[in-house]
């Protein structure tokens, strides 16, 4: 179905010359994509996202035409179909509900073989300490797809937020966590070795990733990503290079470039950062992520995917470490299999 309030991203992305697709029978599990509705939405950053719709068919239609072998997907937080009435602290169940009717509608086969949101995570707000329990329990109960969340962290590690977050381990859930300022990265190791049971994910390169960003701005960031690193039970989500951040947009964005970039020319920008974090947490710790549609006010389905494989051959990675990047990080991690 056709949206008018997203047909000025489309139209700028049916001016992409479509690029062949780059070994198409490799499995792909996409461990970040939302799902959502934010025609309404007053806060940022959802006002200013370019795809207003972005739902079931939506995402079908994004994989189907990409020509890749979309196998698996993982819903990632974003605050979509909250409940409108209850208390507070469960109000971020109702998105898991939602998505579970999503994970209902895959399972019947009618939009392909991709499982779509085979695994789910969303929001619980830890800082509530013990009192949380009930909220992840719900969020089980929604979905036997649920397998974890993703909110911030005070910097203290209080005693109460751990009490919350110590929870994740007794529920075997994960705990992905996302800021664009890098320089959080340390006081997040810091909560990675806290409790060494719980998975933490970091999100979209560990912060903002800006391809002209000076040599001061990379040092620094690699020392972060070196810290985050060090914790064996830390794994990296290499994506989310294309995405907006504040005021700042990246040069490839729609609203910078009359037409989409192509992959090779993605590929040279931003392979510094992939890089980077591949060789620090290597290929078993880090996975690939589309961060659709976020990343789609940038580049296609296609074309992204298509960039993340030059990456992988620019590395010279072996099959065993491209299978790692492109669905195996992600099936263990978020334990799909």
């Amino acid at each position: 179905m056709a949206y008018v309030a997203n047909e000025t991203l489309e139209a700028w992305l049916a001016q992409e010359q479509p690029e062949e697709v780059l070994q198409p029978e490799l499995p792909i599990i996409d461990p970040h994509h939302h799902l959502w509705d934010i025609r309404e939405a007053a806060i940022e950053p959802l006002a200013s996202f370019a795809q207003k719709v972005y739902l079931c068919e939506e995402l079908v239609n994004d994989i189907r035409h990409s020509g890749h072998n979309v196998i698996k997907t993982v819903f990632a937080q974003c605050g979509a179909f909250y409940r409108a009435a209850g208390p507070e602290a469960m109000k971020c169940v109702g998105e898991t509900e939602f998505v579970h009717g999503v994970v209902a509608m895959s399972n019947s086969g009618i939009y392909g073989d991709t499982q779509l949101c085979a695994g789910i995570f969303g929001s619980a707000d830890l800082r509530a300490g013990a009192d949380v329990e009930p909220v992840l329990q719900a969020h089980l109960a929604a979905s036997a797809n649920f397998r974890g969340v993703r909110t911030a962290f005070p910097s203290d590690l209080n005693d109460q937020f751990m009490q919350g977050y110590n929870l994740l381990a007794r529920y075997q859930l994960s705990f992905d966590n996302y800021s664009p300022d890098f320089e959080r990265l340390p006081a997040l190791a810091r909560l990675a070795d806290a409790n060494p049971d719980v998975p933490v994910i970091v999100n979209h390169l560990g912060g903002n990733a800006d391809p002209h960003a000076p040599a001061d701005v990379m040092a620094r960031w690699r020392a972060a990503i070196d810290v985050i690193a060090a914790c064996p039970n830390a794994v990296m989500k290499c994506g989310g290079g294309q995405m907006r951040v504040g005021p700042w947009e990246p040069p490839f964005h729609l609203r910078q470039r009359p037409a989409p970039i192509d992959s090779e020319s993605l590929c040279e920008l931003m392979f510094p950062y992939y890089e980077y974090v591949i060789n620090a947490f290597g290929p078993a710790r880090c996975m690939f992520e589309s961060n659709f549609p976020v990343d789609k006010e940038c580049v296609s389905y296609r074309t992204l995917w298509n960039m993340f494989k030059r990456i992988a051959d620019r590395l010279g990675l072996s099959a065993a470490e491209k299978t790692d990047l492109f669905s195996g990080t992600a099936a263990r991690v978020y334990r799909l299999d």
